[in-house]
């Protein structure tokens, strides 16, 4: 690798056979033998009909799986119906299947605002907001409903699910399912083994992703599991190269070079500035508090770090240009230009960092889990095989150096692969 954007065929090439030996690897978990029993699934309950809980019931409605849908309002639940019926119509006028398959795909689905109603469900997954005490009131009271047996399935992103499970009495029954969105889409099932989470629930999992289709990667309970763990350094690092005078769409433009589908502030305009910020206690502290406080949230509002046109198409802002100056000067930075390598390098080589320390930890089996993670839920580009593969290519040696010059608290086990010259992905 000569540089960092370039690849060459034959790298290419080399980086999706180890993917696709990777994602075989990761059906394997070295603890789960063909003597652990495979629990039946014959009805799924899902809590939740929005864009996450629509998404996962249409997996399964797919497969051919009774889904019953519980809502807590007659208009969030006619909403999402509507939508799932509107994902199907989409299909069969593009000629994917008849509109008698959206018929019964539909007739899998029962709506409920009762709770009760999923007693018979042998799964049950919550996919609520993220917030901590409603998700442990839910398995509370799910605890009380749910037959002997079924397990208890969260969707959240990174809250700690040993805690969630504590509401129980069966918290051996108690995993995380994390889908990614849209969860009728997007590939990827992170399968989040809690501390007393029984290997037959586990095992069930995996059958489960397989018979909906899904990649999946069973991974331990830490903040953000893995995806999103390892995401956090690199939106961390693409704040920090504004306050050094780049530009929003400097960063993004760097990152699609590389191979990404979008960069780091155009996905935060897709999904919302305003996600997690409140009108109520913001403060103009950061520029994502001051964007939003113009109503600035992203492509929603038609403007976020981008200016949008009626197609949706991104456009670099002068409002947003002058935001970050103004930002940069109160905070005392002093802007410079900043090329396309350092900008690689501040945003990718922290994610190499916190990928080493999850190795470390046990949170990830193997590297190439973390790879299959990043390449099937976040875009990594398919011809550089992954974070853990890519460090392999530029030299752990050369990461933990660049590391070091950035004051950044390099993972003891970065060091060890580079002191002994070895690789992740080996």
């Amino acid at each position: 690798m000569t540089d960092l954007l370039s690849v060459s065929p034959d790298e290419a090439a080399a980086a999706k056979a180890y993917l696709e030996r990777a994602q075989q690897e990761c059906w394997s978990v070295p603890d789960i033998g063909p003597e652990v029993a495979i629990l039946p699934v014959e009805r799924v309950g899902v809590i939740g009909a929005g864009t996450m809980g629509g998404g996962i019931s249409m997996n399964f409605l797919n497969a051919g799986v009774p889904v019953a849908i519980v809502e807590t309002a007659q208009a969030a639940l006619d909403r999402g119906l509507a939508t799932i019926r509107k994902n199907y119509e989409r299909s069969a006028a593009r000629g994917r299947f008849t509109m008698e398959e959206v018929e019964a795909r539909m007739a899998r689905l029962t709506p409920s605002l009762d709770l009760n109603d999923l007693a018979g469900c042998d799964l049950i997954i919550e996919a609520v907001f993220e917030n901590m005490q409603v998700k442990k009131d839910i398995f509370a009271r799910l605890d009380a409903i749910a037959k002997p047996g079924a397990i208890l399935a969260t969707n959240t992103s990174a809250l700690d699910i040993n805690e969630i499970a504590t509401a129980t009495k069966r918290p051996e029954a108690v995993i995380g399912l994390h889908f990614f969105s849209p969860a009728n889409v997007m590939k990827l099932l992170e399968i989040v083994r809690a501390a007393k989470t029984s290997k037959e629930v586990v095992a069930t999992s995996l059958a489960v992703a397989k018979r909906i289709g899904k990649i999946a990667a069973v991974v331990g309970v830490c903040p953000g599991f893995v995806g999103n763990r390892i995401l956090f350094p690199r939106q961390q690092a693409a704040q920090a190269l504004l306050l050094d005078g780049a530009m929003p769409w400097d960063v993004d433009r760097a990152l699609t070079a590389f191979g990404f589908p979008m960069g780091p502030f155009a996905m935060s305009d897709l999904a919302g500035l305003d996600i997690g910020w409140s009108k109520e206690t913001s403060r103009g502290e950061t520029l994502r508090d001051i964007l939003c406080e113009m109503d600035r949230r992203g492509q929603k509002t038609g403007a976020g770090y981008y200016d949008y046109d009626g197609e949706r198409r991104a456009v670099p802002s002068p409002v947003v240009e002058g935001v970050v100056k103004d930002f940069v000067a109160k905070k005392g930075g002093t802007p410079r230009q900043i090329g396309q390598d350092e900008i690689l390098e501040r945003c990718l080589y922290p994610m190499v960092n916190e990928g080493a320390k999850i190795l470390d930890e046990g949170i990830a089996i193997r590297a190439g889990d973390i790879d299959v993670i990043w390449v099937n839920g976040y875009g990594w580009p398919v011809a550089r095989g992954g974070p853990m593969y890519w460090a392999d290519q530029v030299g752990p040696a050369k990461i933990v150096a660049r590391l070091e010059e950035m004051g950044a608290q390099v993972s003891p086990y970065l060091k060890r692969v580079a002191d002994e010259g070895r690789k992740f992905a080996a």
